[in-house]
């Protein structure tokens, strides 16, 4: 355990401390068990990293990743008992779900250490309900996801730009007179603003990276899949990736790939929980709503751009960076009239050019337009809804 411990110190002295995410103050830090799920790459682990640093005594705190060879001979639970009676008070354990029965070792820390908080981290495929103990009563647990335009613009340029309200968006109250000229820098973040590791070298290679763990040990050991299965959730992602947008027809899919139509399903909820794509679910009642995918998107135009290249269809990245900017807050459903409905607004999103013919008819129609720095009546400037969080 001194090892974990003298690793965890350096860990926590490393850490930059000057830009915090978004989830940062919507977390209760109160609370005895807490979770922090999301996508590879999205900062996890320094967000609970600066909140030893600003706010806990490191010789009260020990912070370990699953993934450490400590674990190869140590239980979690003996860890959890050890440092308790070495005087421990904050327990952080990064990358969870690499740990097997983390479920289970999970509840027993909770039930057999009352006086220990404990936070985790895991991919954002992690359900606390599956797996032998049920967590839902215990954790309370917290979704991140990637840099926001704002977000970019801080952590990136040092520009600081408010939060905006949805409300005050189409209100057209935005006003950031430190931003004169957005388009070029928002442009940029299109295609490498969306994961913090973006300011590293290499950013392609890295998100490749990101994305061959996600689906080659991620998926298939969470849900219990064989390793080959990897091969088919590659070349479904590569058909999503590829289209503009993908409309998908199970049937025809399941046929192309050789497998079950419910498989095709399966695969595409694993890389939605993931990360990796974002499904648009058409708005009927009842338990069926659950399967009635409209559209399917990959998750963020990082992603995007990566593996479909410059040849990237425009309206297709228009789009995923609408929906993946709004879903964090909003539930976005598909649009009789125009691309998007939240409530009772309806979005068209589109290039400078497009008009209102689609939405003329709709009570609460806006124009999403790209590649304009202002917007007037109801024409609103699609990096106006980068700035939400």
């Amino acid at each position: 355990m001194e090892a974990l411990f003298e690793r965890s110190n350096q860990l926590i002295a490393q850490v930059d401390t000057a830009f915090t995410r978004y989830a940062y103050p919507r977390i209760n830090w109160n609370n005895r068990l807490i979770g922090l799920i999301g996508a590879r790459g999205v900062g996890k682990t320094t967000l609970i990293l600066q909140h030893i640093k600003k706010h806990l005594s490191p010789k009260d705190t020990l912070y370990a990743t699953a993934e450490d060879f400590y674990f190869a001979k140590n239980r979690l639970t003996d860890l959890a008992s050890e440092w308790v009676k070495a005087g421990g008070k904050y327990l952080f354990l990064d990358e969870i779900h690499k740990y097997a029965d983390w479920s289970r070792a999970l509840k027993l820390i909770y039930d057999y250490h009352p006086e220990l908080q404990v936070v985790f981290t895991g991919s954002s495929i992690l359900d606390i309900k599956k797996g032998s103990s049920d967590l839902s009563r215990r954790a309370v647990v917290y979704a991140m996801q990637g840099l926001s335009f704002r977000e970019y613009l801080k952590l990136f340029h040092a520009i600081e730009v408010p939060v905006y309200s949805l409300n005050e968006i189409i209100e057209q109250a935005v006003d950031v007179p430190q931003l004169p000229h957005p388009l070029p820098l928002f442009r940029a973040y299109l295609k490498t603003g969306y994961y913090p590791f973006a300011r590293e070298d290499d950013f392609g290679q890295r998100l490749q990276q990101v994305v061959n763990q996600t689906l080659e040990v991620d998926i298939p050991s969470f849900a219990g899949m064989h390793v080959s299965t990897a091969r088919k959730l590659k070349q479904l992602l590569a058909i999503v990736a590829q289209s503009v947008p993908f409309k998908p027809n199970m049937s025809k899919l399941a046929e192309s790939m050789n497998i079950s139509r419910n498989n095709v399903a399966d695969y595409l909820h694993f890389m939605e929980e993931a990360g990796l794509v974002a499904q648009l679910r058409s708005q009927t009642e009842g338990i069926r709503a659950m399967g009635k995918v409209d559209k399917v998107y990959l998750d963020n135009t990082n992603l995007a751009y990566n593996l479909a290249g410059e040849n990237q269809n425009k309206g297709n990245v228009r789009e995923t960076f609408f929906l993946n900017q709004l879903k964090l807050d909003q539930q976005v459903r598909p649009s009789m009239l125009g691309d998007f409905r939240v409530d009772e607004l309806e979005f068209e999103v589109g290039g400078k050019d497009k008009g209102i013919k689609q939405i003329k008819t709709a009570q609460k129609g806006y124009l999403v337009k790209d590649d304009i720095e202002k917007g007037y009546l109801n024409t609103i400037p699609l990096w106006h809804f980068g700035l939400m969080y």
